[in-house]
């Protein structure tokens, strides 16, 4: 069976009034990711398993709550769901993996080129031209973010399964936001991702196993803090608001991960925040608010 996407299904709705205040939480929630995973004395998938598999009952529960439940999702809707839970798993493997083979920065620069990839499919398949505020936004997330990893990535021989796994996992990623926002459009958030988090916990758990990783864990705070966190919090916003802006809005929120793990770097390791880095950050800020600017005119 062919899996396609019609443009036209991609458009967007409108927005309800903090659909973009939850579109970037939930991508601060995200951030926090990397280092839970850092944190966590399983194997970096099976940390990955675990976000799903503890993610799961809440999220049915909710679903059950505040939504429609996934027992009255269509049955042509469990194609995209099922595709795209397969590329969240193959995601968080390729990702979790690369998080322990190379820097913090590294990852969480090579592993959001999502941000660049969205906009790229909005202008060219679904021809969603910018405005000129949004390319100028574009510029400057791009520029922005460039000074701001400039200082602390490090393109080494030793880091580079690391950083090819990264950005493998941002293109993955990609993937399962298009598919996701698709059937976005015609299923409550909470119901669509119970749905997805339960198709991609078997291939995840499969490809921890096939690694040979420990599975088991023996301290459940970060594994716990994970599945809370980064998946009924973190992807909780973001499968709720992305039914309401297009692919460049969606990818260069994106770009508030790195963000906020340069500013958890200097609160909590005490990292110094250089003037580059500071300039850096004022520059994606000033991106996150132009790319606003024209959905809400």
């Amino acid at each position: 069976m062919t899996v396609s996407i019609d443009a036209s299904d991609l458009q967007p709705s409108p927005a309800p009034r903090f659909a973009f205040l939850a579109l970037v939480g939930g991508n601060i929630a995200l951030a926090f990711g990397p280092l839970l995973v850092r944190f966590s004395d399983t194997g970096p998938v099976a940390a990955g398993f675990w976000r799903l598999l503890l993610a799961i009952p809440v999220l049915v529960l909710l679903a059950q709550w505040k939504g429609e439940g996934i027992t009255r999702i269509g049955r042509g809707l469990w194609v995209f769901i099922v595709t795209g839970g397969l590329f969240f798993a193959a995601d968080l493997a390729s990702w979790h993996v690369g998080i322990v083979q190379t820097k913090i920065a590294n990852a969480t620069l090579f592993g959001n080129v999502t941000s660049l990839l969205l906009p790229i499919w909005g202008i060219i398949v679904l021809r969603q031209r910018p405005a000129l505020l949004q390319g100028v936004a574009i510029i400057l997330a791009i520029a922005g973010t460039a000074l701001l990893m400039g200082g602390s990535y490090e393109l080494s021989p030793r880091y580079l399964t690391g950083d090819l796994l990264c950005i493998l996992a941002g293109v993955l990623y990609t993937g399962y936001i298009l598919l996701v926002q698709r059937v976005r459009q015609a299923v409550d958030s909470w119901s669509l991702l119970a749905a997805s988090t339960i198709a991609g916990a078997a291939p995840i758990l499969l490809f921890a196993m096939m690694l040979g990783e420990n599975i088991w864990p023996q301290d459940w705070t970060p594994i716990v803090m994970l599945a809370f966190v980064s998946q009924v919090l973190g992807q909780g916003l973001i499968v709720y608001a992305i039914a309401f802006f297009p692919p460049l809005v969606v990818g260069l929120t994106l770009l508030v991960q790195p963000l906020i793990a340069a500013t958890a770097g200097w609160m909590v390791f005490g990292e110094t925040l250089s003037t580059t880095d500071i300039i850096g950050a004022i520059a994606i800020a000033i991106a996150l608010v132009l790319v606003r600017l024209p959905a809400r005119a």
